[in-house]
């Protein structure tokens, strides 16, 4: 299985941003924490951060024909972008939508995900472990196909 793992604004500062919100850990620890458990599950992932909506919605659109499934972390583009909407629905490939942090706790405008409109699951307040989540829910679900 082969899966896209997306990730939007201010990402790359992890660590670094409000760690009392997004942890300590580091952007790298992230992605070393990604292919770890995609190691783990015998899955192949291409792991992308832009600080850029259109260039996101590029990559989800390169994902067709390429991977099984996308993970996806839009960031501020969750409660904003309806262009990644768009992108996840025409690629139409299994998706699920990951943050951080509790987005449901926080201030009323992050209550709304255009992006996880398009996903079929959503795992949110997890820290690293909700990528895990979403990972092992793919590879569980589509992993066989």
């Amino acid at each position: 299985m082969k899966i896209l793992i997306l990730n939007g604004p201010n990402l790359n500062l992890l660590g670094i941003r409000e760690p009392g919100i997004y942890g300590k850990e580091s952007y790298d620890a992230l992605e070393t924490f990604i292919r770890e458990v995609c190691a783990k599950h015998d899955v192949i992932c291409e792991i992308y951060q832009s600080n850029h909506e259109g260039v996101l919605v590029d990559m989800i659109q390169s994902a067709l024909g390429a991977v099984d499934a996308i993970v996806i972390n839009p960031a501020a583009y969750t409660h904003t972008s309806v262009a990644i909407l768009d992108a996840l629905k025409a690629v139409a490939l299994p998706a699920v939508e990951v943050h951080l942090s509790d987005v449901n706790a926080r201030e009323p405008f992050r209550q709304l995900s255009y992006a996880g409109m398009a996903c079929e699951k959503t795992f949110a307040g997890y820290g690293f472990d909700g990528y895990r989540l979403a990972i092992e829910y793919l590879v569980e679900k589509y992993g066989s196909q």
